[in-house]
């Protein structure tokens, strides 16, 4: 009988060393396939907000910052920028941005003088320079006055090579233009005032 317990002993102590190295290779397997299906760091990176700094950025110029593989614009505009504005009111499409392309213009981006800015950083305007018709980009032309392709009272704003739309300088398409909407305007806050996070603001992510 004695032998008979130990041999039973034997094999309760095989068993349970068998089940728990079962258990631990069921788990090693479980893990690799959640890693397998979470997110690469290379996925985050290329939807994650980005930073930008623009404190050598001088009035009347513009930077270009990726995000999300795209073109994003900042452009410091001069108060003579800002002042065009009023006057290409009347001639863009949707001079206050209500027919959305791919993203609704953030709240704090609506203003009575639609300037398509952050409240309190009106100088600033943030876009994403890609053409709502083809998806081209668009080429800067901020010297008002007569030139190639341009109207002989132009203000200063866009000008897309491929098919000739143009855009002010708050990123509005102007009437009878192959582009359909304005330039997208993209969350973003400001987390100093010389630094902007693009695809973020107070409400969560792009």
């Amino acid at each position: 009988m004695s032998n008979e317990k130990q041999v039973d002993s034997g094999r309760r102590g095989l068993l349970v060393a068998t089940c728990a190295a079962g258990g631990v290779a069921g788990l090693a397997t479980a893990g690799a396939f959640v890693s397998t299906f979470q997110p690469s760091e290379r996925a985050k990176a290329a939807g994650a907000p980005v930073e930008a700094d623009i404190s050598d950025l001088k009035p009347g110029e513009m930077k270009v910052f990726e995000w999300r593989g795209k073109p994003v614009w900042i452009m410091k505009r001069t108060p003579e920028q800002l002042k065009t504005l009023a006057d290409t009111t009347a001639e863009v499409a949707d001079p206050e941005s209500t027919k959305p392309y791919t993203m609704d213009l953030p709240d704090y981006c609506k203003n009575k003088n639609n300037t398509r800015s952050h409240a309190g950083h009106e100088e600033n305007l943030v876009v994403v320079g890609i053409c709502p018709h083809l998806g081209c980009s668009p080429s800067s032309r901020f010297t008002p006055g007569p030139q190639t392709s341009l109207p002989d009272n132009w203000e200063g704003g866009f000008l897309c090579p491929c098919h000739g739309s143009t855009f002010d300088l708050a990123g509005r398409v102007f009437k009878n233009k192959p582009a359909p909407n304005n330039l997208d305007v993209p969350r973003h806050m400001y987390l100093s005032e010389n630094k902007i996070l693009i695809g973020k603001d107070e409400k969560g992510e792009a």
